[in-house]
């Protein structure tokens, strides 16, 4: 896996619609993360993973739910493979190993409670 590229936050999210889909974009043999939201109680981040990328198997202290919006991946948590599609949503517990892979290019959400 290449690094993850972070891209600036987008301006003025506030009080307006916005696409889900064009607030990250895929790039060729990277992982792009776009951080939405940062607060005390959590995170909201959109990724873009291009075809094949990962994250490798890890934990986090606190729950993180993954909302898959476009495309395919695989998302193993305590060594049990899920296949998560476009519209679906997993739930990773905290202190679980977990990892994704992009079985073709996807994009999410990443929704991390830390409270």
């Amino acid at each position: 896996m290449s690094a993850v590229k972070k891209q600036e936050p987008p301006g003025q999210l506030r009080g307006k619609p916005h696409a889900i889909l064009s607030l990250v974009d895929y790039q060729t043999g990277s992982v792009v993360s776009r951080e939405i939201l940062s607060r005390p109680a959590g995170t909201v981040t959109v990724f873009a993973f291009d075809e094949g990328q990962q994250l490798s198997e890890h934990t986090a202290p606190f729950d993180a739910l993954v909302l898959v919006v476009d495309g395919e991946a695989e998302v193993t948590i305590a060594g049990r493979r899920h296949l998560v599609t476009g519209g679906e949503m997993i739930l990773m517990p905290a202190s679980v190993p977990h990892a994704l892979k992009a079985v073709k290019k996807f994009k999410m959400i990443l929704i991390m409670i830390r409270s």
